[in-house]
């Protein structure tokens, strides 16, 4: 779960395969800055550069305002459990979620044989 706006930020480039100069290309910002916001070293960049990296990286805009302490307009109408995390996973193909599954399945056995070994 991204705890602030650069994992998040860093977390969705990952996940959707993108370079860091292709992110910055595509939100017209550069990729030192870029970089910058990944490290949390700017903790507020502006609402037209968060819309832009929303747009770039197909994460719910609404979601990077509410990480960087912004006030969010019809916050209370918002989608139930629109966070990036699970803007990442709305375009999984049967394949990638079939191995989430599997993965998610041999994950929890592991913790579970963990535990009652403790």
């Amino acid at each position: 779960m991204a705890r602030s706006i650069g994992a998040a930020l860093k977390l969705a480039r990952e996940v959707r395969v993108m370079s860091a100069i292709d992110v910055a290309r595509a939100a017209s910002i550069s990729a030192a800055y870029l970089s910058k916001l990944e490290n949390d070293a700017v903790k507020r960049p502006s609402p037209p550069v968060l819309h832009r990296l929303s747009e770039a990286l197909a994460v719910p805009y609404a979601e990077l305002m509410r990480l960087c302490g912004y006030a969010v307009p019809g916050a209370s109408d918002a989608v139930p459990g629109a966070t990036v995390e699970t803007a990442l996973f709305a375009d999984l193909t049967d394949d990638e979620r079939a191995e989430l599954l599997e993965y998610l399945a041999w994950y929890r056995a592991r913790r579970r044989s963990g535990r009652a070994a403790v």
